[in-house]
């Protein structure tokens, strides 16, 4: 999760949208969207043409005039490997200290590249006068990422998510095709939602390629909003906390798979309330009839976290149910898997 430190908030992100840096309407029509957290691409978003001074000019002037709101601000510079990279990183950390929260890192290899880009990073805030620190969310997206995804996520204490890239992965598979529901992917998905938060990290799914645009026919937009919602629906069924989008119009579909319904927020305080009221352990709840537990009631406690996220549920509440879990089991599992700050 990302901490906003001059916010005193955290924020697990349901969607992060990824839009070219080097255009500054791209960052304006961004950060008018509803999404959670943005992320100016350096990398694969920016025409070569572009890249190198061009596109660090604009990215700079854009982290220090374009107003984000609430929103996490994230930046991709080029792959560490890229002649681009150092460049990009420095113009970012020198020219807009304290305007952003995160880096995140494509074609990351393994906990080596988060080792290197952290201690990087620790010398540029200081050079750069930060007040806050730069948090790391990494792009899984080739086999080796992939085997070693866990020890990628505690290399660092930067580190506040993984990032399943398909594109880059279906490559280096020889898979040609990643739309549709992707459920070739599922393997590589939980793996990664696995070893994000086995390290307390969020797992955030891959991109949807296709579009609505303006001049789509109204099925075939529809097709496109129906694909975009099962996707991610599959992706949250495994565990993924939100996912990457690519244009601003997927960002309120996406929002509403990774929230819960009003009616499962209510549902879950209903079945919480009476199980802790009623002592707790194996139980057949008498006015829903279901069976209730521990391990259910802290299904139903990470239900009500994603509900804190998208402000229906306040923190305190959370917190109190919580805490009775805490009481009965040692351990709180917000806590463990990084839920609350």
């Amino acid at each position: 999760m990302y901490i906003l430190e001059k916010q005193g908030r955290f924020v697990i992100p349901r969607t992060e949208l990824t839009y070219p840096c080097h255009t500054m309407r791209m960052h304006e029509n961004a950060a008018a969207t509803n999404a959670d957290l943005v992320m100016a691409d350096f990398e694969d978003a920016c025409p070569y043409e572009f890249k190198g001074e061009p596109s660090r000019k604009v990215m700079v002037e854009a982290l220090n005039t374009v107003d984000f709101g609430e929103k996490v601000v994230t930046v991709r510079p080029n792959n560490i490997r890229s002649p681009f990279f150092l460049g990009d990183l420095e113009a970012v950390m020198l020219g807009a200290p304290d305007r952003f929260h995160g880096v995140i890192l494509p074609k990351v290899y393994g906990p080596d590249d988060i080792r290197y880009v952290s201690r990087l990073l620790d010398a540029l805030e200081k050079q750069g006068g930060w007040t806050t620190r730069v948090q790391l969310e990494v792009l899984i997206e080739t086999p080796q990422a992939l085997l070693h995804a866990y020890e990628i996520a505690t290399a660092s204490d930067r580190m506040v998510g993984l990032i399943f890239g398909i594109a880059d992965f279906a490559a280096t598979l020889g898979v040609g095709e990643f739309g549709g529901d992707q459920t070739n992917f599922l393997y590589a998905k939980q793996a990664v939602v696995v070893a994000a938060k086995a390290a307390g990290l969020h797992a955030i799914d891959c991109v949807y390629p296709d579009i609505v645009r303006r001049d789509t026919p109204p099925e075939e937009a529809e097709r496109i909003r129906e694909g975009l919602r099962r996707k991610n629906q599959i992706a949250a069924s495994v565990g993924m906390d939100g996912a990457w989008v690519i244009h601003p119009s997927q960002v309120d579909v996406v929002n509403e798979v990774f929230t819960p319904s009003d009616q499962e927020i209510e549902k879950a305080k209903e079945a919480l309330e009476a199980y802790y009221r009623l002592g707790g352990g194996s139980m057949i709840n008498p006015v829903t009839n279901e069976f209730e537990d521990e391990a259910s009631a802290k299904i139903k406690l990470m239900v009500l976290a994603k509900g804190v996220q998208a402000g229906k549920v306040s923190g305190e509440y959370l917190t109190a149910m919580a805490e009775k879990s805490r009481a009965i089991t040692g351990y709180d599992i917000l806590q463990l898997f990084r839920r609350l700050a």
